[in-house]
């Protein structure tokens, strides 16, 4: 427990009372006088918010001035509060690399990322971005390709710390540390690379003959400073994706990620800083007051992953600039198993995989899986088995090394949904330390239990027997467009009616999770699941404005050709210009 206590004149007085945290590294901002990792800060504070504004500023920028016009004992105290708020920073960021090895942080970067976090840090870093941008530095493929062969490297010379990192924002396994996250973050990059010359070439589109001389031409333009928004469940992969595609593109690149992943942040924001061209890429660690600043300035786009209703609020902030958005975010993805035509132990193999995964806390998890009543008993005998085959000592035993959900208030919302379901848990679901949750399979579930009241995000796996296929197809169509839908089938009949009859972000056959790895196809939802998207080259095109351009030859030949639009209007003219209003119309 550490307490400062510093009186001011006419009776101001500041107190500040810091003591470990149970969520470590949790972000605070205090009246915009210190940022602070790893403590809860408390603060009384009885003077004005500019007083407050003006000490940050003198904190990290080294800058001890007076603010009182010479009032003697007010500036005294304001450098002790100064110098007391430098050694509780100095402690917090010592603890920080004491618990996490990997984590060393130099005073200077310790400046650089609390006044990255301030509001006077933030204006400074948005106009620098714009200004990097202005002056074209970003445009020249080899500067491109310089800083995503740099992402690269940050990943792999540092792939022992983001494993840590990943071990200590969720447990993670190195394997799913790597599957996901690490590897492709290396293999984007260096596909970015490869094909820059081919995304960033003008495209020449065949245009109708007369025009043929007009040198109709798309070229590939950045959009310009764009703000990344990236989320606490796969908090490397989902940061890095979108920043290749800006950085392909061009762009200059803001990045907050979530203060819910606060070791993944507070490394990313150091390793950034270091291999990438700060004038062009930053990092803003912070919780909701920061986001809502960084959300207040004017950006050329916002790209956002998270949950649905924080890209609510997004968009709403993005309109009233009229800034384009990308939102990924998530939804109640089902899995239908048509037990008729499909291999149910491989099909429940891979949905439990995939459902495992993080935990469940993955946007694309299995949220519940429609089966055809007959065949209910044999899925859950198939996840009875592939459960023993993945967890032969169980999931909570330290051999399995299954990830965590994330933190206390996730993991009691779980516990509230295994205690609130009227279902029945027939597979797993006990609770472990270290919030631990064994994935639970639970059976005898109608579309009004409270496992459906929103995505679950977590270890739960409801099971909905149906009549037939076109029962399973209606209710997916009463809800809201998912993200992802799953079907295990190898009848055609069934495969067409999903094409044709339901809508999601993306419908994969046969497999779950996977299709993340195939960046040759888009990745983005639809509706209540997001737009936009992303992946391989859409990840360049989201951050790229196709910019049309012709340039019609100003010769006496074309000239005359135009002359008939001019003024005086004449009926030659009208006629010949009505020509298309007489085309044929072919039957259908």
């Amino acid at each position: 427990m550490f307490q400062l206590s510093i009186s001011l004149p006419s009776a101001s007085r500041i107190t500040i009372i810091s003591e470990p945290c149970g969520s470590m590294m949790e972000y605070l901002t205090m009246m915009g006088i210190a940022s602070c990792y790893w403590w809860h800060l408390f603060v009384s504070i009885n003077v004005q918010n500019s007083f407050g504004r003006w000490v940050s500023e003198r904190v990290n920028k080294e800058d001890v001035t007076t603010y009182s016009n010479g009032d003697h004992e007010l500036s005294s105290s304001v450098e002790a509060l100064i110098s007391a708020m430098k050694a509780i920073r100095a402690e917090w960021f010592k603890m920080l690399a004491s618990l996490y090895p990997p984590f060393s942080f130099s005073p200077d970067l310790q400046n650089h990322y609390l006044y990255n976090s301030s509001e006077y840090g933030l204006l400074e870093i948005h106009s620098r971005l714009s200004q990097t941008f202005r002056e074209g530095r970003t445009l020249p493929l080899g500067y491109r390709r310089k800083q995503l062969l740099q992402v690269a490297r940050l990943v792999q010379e540092n792939c022992d710390a983001i494993m840590a990192s990943l071990k200590a924002d969720l447990g993670r396994h190195p394997f799913e540390a790597t599957l996901p996250e690490l590897g492709p973050m290396v293999s984007s990059a260096l596909h970015a690379v490869e094909n820059l010359d081919k995304w960033n070439s003008p495209e020449k589109p065949q245009v109708e003959a007369w025009r043929s001389g007009w040198d109709t031409t798309i070229f590939k333009a950045p959009k310009g400073t764009v703000l990344s928004i990236s989320p606490w469940n796969f908090p490397w992969v989902l940061t890095i994706l979108p920043l290749i595609g800006a950085i392909a593109a061009g762009c200059t690149c803001l990045i907050k990620p979530s203060e819910h992943a606060q070791a993944s942040a507070a490394l990313m924001a150091k390793l950034i800083s270091q291999y990438l061209d700060p004038d062009a890429y930053a990092v803003c660690l912070g919780a909701v007051e920061e986001t809502t600043h960084v959300l207040s300035l004017k950006w050329d786009h916002i790209f956002y992953t998270g949950s649905t209703s924080v890209g609510r609020i997004i968009a709403e902030a993005a309109a009233k600039q009229l800034t384009p958005v990308t939102l990924e975010l998530g939804g109640q993805s089902p899995v239908f198993v048509d037990g008729d035509s499909t291999n149910i132990e491989i099909a429940a193999k891979r949905i439990l995989w995939g459902k495992q995964q993080n935990a469940g806390q993955v946007c694309v998890a299995p949220n519940h899986v429609f089966v055809q009543e007959e065949h209910q008993s044999a899925l859950v005998e198939a996840f009875r088995k592939a459960y023993d085959s993945f967890w032969p000592m169980g999931p909570l035993d330290s051999s399995s090394e299954m990830a965590r959900v994330v933190n206390a208030r996730h993991y009691e919302r779980n516990k509230n949904l295994l205690s609130r379901t009227k279902g029945k848990v027939v597979i797993g679901g006990q609770t472990g330390q270290n919030l631990r949750i064994e994935p639970a399979i639970i059976t005898g579930i109608k579309l009004d239990d409270p496992l459906m009241e929103e995505e679950i995000f977590g270890p739960i796996l409801p099971i909905i027997p149906v009549a037939n296929v076109d029962a399973a197809i209606s209710h997916i169509q009463s809800g809201s467009t998912p993200l992802v839908i799953y079907v295990f089938t190898e009848n055609e009949e069934t495969k067409n009616k999903f094409v044709e009859r339901t809508q999601s972000g993306q419908l994969i056959l046969n497999e779950t999770f996977a299709q993340v790895a195939v960046y040759e196809i888009p990745f983005g939802g639809q509706g209540q699941s997001g737009y936009g998207s992303y992946l391989g080259k859409y990840s360049f095109d989201a951050f790229t404005h196709q910019r049309g351009y012709i340039n019609v030859p100003a010769d006496a030949r074309t000239e005359g050709f135009m002359q008939g639009r001019y003024p005086p209007y004449s009926a030659p003219a009208l006629a010949f210009f009505s020509q298309a209003l007489k085309a044929k119309i072919p039957d259908a």
